[in-house]
This record gives structure tokens, C-alpha cells and sequence, in this order.
């Protein structure tokens, strides 16, 4: 199964989770790469992430996305299935 990887880590600003800089982050990214395609949120970030940010990821996600898991690759948690809309 190949799936598209969003790391947390990618929207670390200083090496922590700042909201507005997260925020605005992900005001930014072109989430229509995504468009019709599987993707994984990878939960292994060096430093904790707060529940609200997975829920802003996907929240985003769930827009273009075909389906949206959690997780590592192998042990995958489903979370999203466009045709369940």
C-alpha cells in the first residue's frame, strides 16, 4: 500500500509546536497534492504533539484525501475513508 507521508515534525518551530506557527503552517501547504491519494499522519515526533493539531491535519485532509490514517506504516490506523462520506 503506498501512502503519502505527513511528518509533525516538519511543523516544529524551534524545535516545539507553537500554535500560531503551526497555524500558519498549514494555512500555507498546498493540501490539493493530496488530492485522491492515501496518506499517513506519522505520530513518532521528537517532541509531543497535541490532539488539536492531528485534528487540524485531517480536517485539511479530508478535503482531497482518499483516505487518512495514523500511525506507522505497518501497524496503520484508518481514520478516513472518502467513500464512507
Amino acid at each position: 500500500m503506498a501512502l503519502d507521508t505527513i511528518y509533525l515534525d516538519h511543523f516544529l518551530d524551534g524545535g516545539i509546536l507553537k500554535e500560531k506557527s503551526f497555524r500558519n503552517q498549514v494555512a500555507e501547504t498546498d493540501w490539493t497534492q493530496y488530492k485522491g491519494k492515501k496518506v499517513i499522519i506519522k505520530g513518532c515526533a521528537e517532541v509531543p504533539i497535541p490532539t488539536w493539531a492531528y485534528l487540524i491535519i485531517t480536517a485539511q485532509l479530508a478535503q482531497v484525501a482518499q483516505k487518512i490514517y495514523y500511525g506507522e506504516p505497518r501497524y496503520a490506523v484508518e481514520v478516513f475513508n472518502q467513500k464512507d462520506v
